[in-house]
């Protein structure tokens, strides 16, 4: 299993960054590689498209307004990736001031490319 971890710090309030960042639905207000966002079956599952129009399918798995958090699993993606989750998070930053915000998630890979060929493979 793949696992990937990024952060940001930033030089405002963390409730701030929460809500603007915090909204399922809000990718494309603050994420300039995701243009469109769509929310259903109550806002739990979303389809986004990237820049060239592919669809990815997320559902919403954990939220926690207080703790400024959720979590989501990948459903459907253009890339073979299976058994995908991920957080995203906003703290307070270091000593009250400012924001961190933070983003973590595990995955399996899927298919290499071999000589043309391509075959499966589980990481």
């Amino acid at each position: 299993m793949a696992e990937a971890f990024a952060s940001i710090d930033i030089p405002a309030a963390a409730d701030q960054v929460w809500q603007l960042i915090g909204g399922f639905g809000s990718l494309p207000d603050w994420l300039p590689y995701i243009p469109k966002s769509e929310l259903f079956e109550g806002g739990r599952v979303r389809h986004v498209a990237n820049p060239g129009g592919e669809s990815i399918v997320e559902r919403l798995v954990a939220f926690d307004d207080a703790a400024r958090s959720y979590s989501y699993a990948i459903l459907e993606a253009p890339f073979p990736i299976t058994d995908y989750l991920s957080t995203l998070r906003v703290r307070e930053g270091d000593g009250g001031r400012g924001a961190r915000v933070e983003w973590s998630g595990r995955f399996k890979t899927g298919v290499f490319f071999v000589e043309g060929i391509s075959r499966s493979a589980r990481s």
